[in-house]
């Protein structure tokens, strides 16, 4: 008996008894051969279920006590996880080999996967390459699958991922699911005195939704090829499964199209995708398991498209490209018979290079405006019985329908294509909310929730992880939950460029990936934010730029000048929030300078929520000189900023707009340190006039400034609050 009073000889064989149990899944379909083809004439030798046990088992001398947890920093978080006693050591003798079809992306993923945990821990590798079939019995991780997964809705993506003391197993029945547990192997890496290790673990994983995206939009404003690449990585790195790609807007058509050239050359400003650009970001996608769905906007947000045939309008021409922001009027004709005759060419040529089943076809923010103008429209209508516009997009889809499915595609559309008469292996995208995803799921069809995960809105994290496409309380039966696919994250390209895109989308994105894989139980807030901290951190090996790019623009911003103060201004800021940031009297369009100090803000700054934190600890017990003392640095800093800021802003005239939120600060923050003196003093009282005063000048300094605005005057609110004596 070990210490814990478990006998080692039973644990032993309970083990072996589990391991059996859990690689039998993986040879179901082929109980009495070799279940990995290495060529058409070689097969694994063996019976492989009973291999596979043993191997597992070799890993080390399983320990069935209970062992101390460490405080893991995985996101997404797994559906199951086993802490167990013992640790894998790194060391540069590490080596990983696969046991799978050939050939696949497991060997590159697994290639990619060193030379990040290379370059995270600084250990010199001999191995550089994974090929299939490589030196098995030394490797200190063994990859082992059934078949390579395909990229399409519903494909498994679970995987068991074993950590032991001298031997590491990642199973999958798909290639797929490898290239998830990799990204949580990727995650476990720890450190101690001793070196680098990975703690002891049985992880079981799968996703609770099949579809979990992206919506990067570059019509508004063109994102160049290698940014979509490092967003993928991203993507990849939190398990999330489709990118969403946005290529046709009023302010762009962003796909080369050799059947109507004159769609890029005239309606991109020079800035669009070639056809080898886009199987090399296909490729890109697929090899991290994620499918790439094009988006092409129509009947409206098709300004690009009229200019180079303006033929195909519901109004005459000429057109041009739109510059400025919103709902435009330019619209396709549905009426004419050239519109669908465009339209089979184009999309003949758009199946062809976009390979995956879906093709989205927007559908959203048409006015009708064009179509309630047009005399020869209005006929059609009265003679087909059309009763209004709404009717008339029906009948435009249900045209376009037809030709997406000649190609093999299926249709997705925002929830303006919802309409009776669909075939039910369309996806209805909600913009709208639980309500009309909840109406989608009730009659039949597909659908996943966008609503709450717009993201380009600037909104806190905490918002997007607790907004749940199926939430706790949802009155859908069991069966009609299944419609419900998942969700997408949308970067919609109005306030976004090339240095400030990866800002905005990362790291929020990555508790979106979450709540779209892990258990619904899984909500704990404070964990989401300090697992999100060090998964960002991880983001940057990838290349994504939403840390190192913000310093750069506060150098700019500063003229080389100490970035010190700006920075301390910038990280109680945020972007002003929904739309409000095109409401300052401003109009914002296709040329606007996004290197202000409200683009190098970001939302929900880390400082912020540890200052709400700080407030809310010492107000339950007010007593505590230790969080008072804390409190009180923090308030000194902010309120004596401002005269250093003004010295740096005096020298750069782009700092201008936001030298009232910088005094703002330090008038809010000196309301902060008088209302901690009334707190802690048992003499002074503040009283209602001292009260109102402080109110009144919180509420100036809660105004926004420069597009921006600072968060933490609720905090310093509820300080003044509490000194009502």
């Amino acid at each position: 008996m070990n210490k814990q009073g478990v006998d080692k000889k039973a644990c032993f064989f309970n083990t072996l008894r589990v391991l059996d149990s859990q690689a039998a899944p993986f040879f179901a379909a082929k109980r009495h051969r070799g279940w990995v083809r290495r060529t058409p004439a070689k097969r694994l030798r063996g019976r492989p279920r009973r291999a596979l046990c043993f191997l597992l088992l070799s890993l080390s001398i399983l320990s069935c006590a209970a062992t101390e947890e460490l405080k893991l920093n995985l996101m997404p978080f797994p559906a199951e996880v086993e802490q167990k006693d013992g640790k894998f050591r790194l060391t540069e003798a590490f080596t990983a080999a696969v046991k799978g079809p050939l050939p696949d992306r497991v060997s590159r993923a697994a290639a990619r996967m060193l030379h990040r945990l290379s370059g995270r821990t600084g250990i010199f590798f001999s191995q550089g390459t994974v090929p299939s079939g490589g030196d098995w019995d030394s490797a200190g991780l063994g990859l082992i699958y059934e078949k390579p997964g395909r990229l399409k809705v519903g494909e498994d993506e679970s995987y068991i991922l074993k950590v032991a003391a001298n031997r590491i197993i990642i199973l999958g029945k798909t290639g797929t699911g490898i290239l998830r547990g990799l990204e949580t192997f990727l995650q476990l890496l720890s450190t101690d005195e001793a070196g680098y290790f990975f703690p002891a673990v049985l992880i079981k994983d799968r996703p609770r939704f099949t579809w979990r995206g992206l919506l990067i939009d570059a019509g508004r404003h063109f994102l160049p090829v290698e940014v979509i690449k490092r967003n993928l990585d991203g993507m990849g790195a939190v398990k999330m499964n489709v990118m969403h790609w946005h290529l046709s807007e009023d302010q762009g058509f962003r796909v080369e199209c050799k059947s109507f050239p004159k769609l890029h050359k005239l309606g991109s400003d020079g800035f669009y995708y070639t056809h080898e650009q886009v199987k090399e970001v296909i490729a890109y996608a697929a090899d991290r398991g994620i499918r790439v769905m094009p988006e092409f906007d129509i009947p409206g947000h098709s300004t690009s498209w009229l200019v180079g045939y303006p033929e195909l309008a519901a109004a005459p021409g000429p057109y041009k490209i739109e510059r400025g922001w919103g709902v435009k009027d330019p619209t396709f004709d549905p009426t004419r018979k050239a519109t669908y005759k465009f339209f089979k060419k184009f999309f003949a040529e758009m199946s062809a290079l976009f390979p995956d089943e879906y093709m989205h076809i927007g559908g959203d923010e048409n006015n009708g405006k064009q179509w309630n103008a047009n005399p020869k429209i209005q006929a059609f209508m009265k003679k087909n019985n059309i009763p209004g516009s709404h009717a008339l997009q029906a009948y435009f889809n249900k045209k376009i329908l037809k030709i997406l499915q000649k190609y093999g595609k299926k249709m997705v559309g925002w929830d303006e294509i919802f309409q009776p008469g669909l075939p039910k292996d369309i996806v209805i995208q909600s913009w709208r909310g639980q309500k009309a995803l909840r109406e989608a799921a009730r009659k039949g069809y597909f659908t996943m929730l966008s609503n709450g995960y717009y993201i380009d809105l600037c909104q806190p994290t905490d918002f997007h992880y607790l907004n749940d496409p199926i939430p706790a309380d949802s009155p859908l039966t069991a069966h009609e939950k299944k419609y419900i696919l998942g969700g997408e994250a949308t970067m919609w390209g109005e306030l976004i460029s090339v240095e400030t895109v990866d800002s905005r989308v990362w790291p929020r994105t990555a508790a979106i990936a979450e709540r779209l894989w892990s258990p619904g139980s899984i909500k704990d807030v404070d964990d989401m934010y300090r697992r999100l901290e060090k998964i960002s951190l991880q983001l940057e090996e990838l290349g994504l730029q939403h840390i190192v790019n913000r310093e750069m623009m506060l150098r700019r911003l500063t003229g080389g000048l100490d970035t010190g103060p700006l920075k301390v201004l910038v990280d109680v800021s945020e972007p002003l929030k929904i739309y409000n940031r095109h409401r300052q009297g401003v109009v914002y369009t296709q040329y606007s300078p996004l290197t202000r100090v409200v683009d190098a803000a970001v939302p929900d700054p880390k400082t912020v929520r540890e200052f709400r934190r700080r407030v809310e600890l010492f107000l339950r017990d007010k007593s505590d000189k230790k969080k008072e003392k804390c409190l009180r640095k923090q308030l000194v800093t902010w309120r004596d900023n401002h005269r250093e800021l003004k010295k740096i802003i005096d020298s750069s005239p782009v700092l201008k707009e936001i030298e009232g939120l910088s005094g703002a600060l330090s008038r809010a923050a000196a309301v902060g340190l008088e209302a901690l003196d009334f707190i802690v003093s048992a003499e002074k009282k503040s009283g209602p006039a001292w009260i109102k005063v402080q109110k009144e000048i919180l509420k100036k300094a809660a105004l926004p400034r420069g597009h921006a605005e600072l968060m933490i005057i609720p905090a310093i609110g509820k300080l003044v609050k509490a000194a009502n004596r």
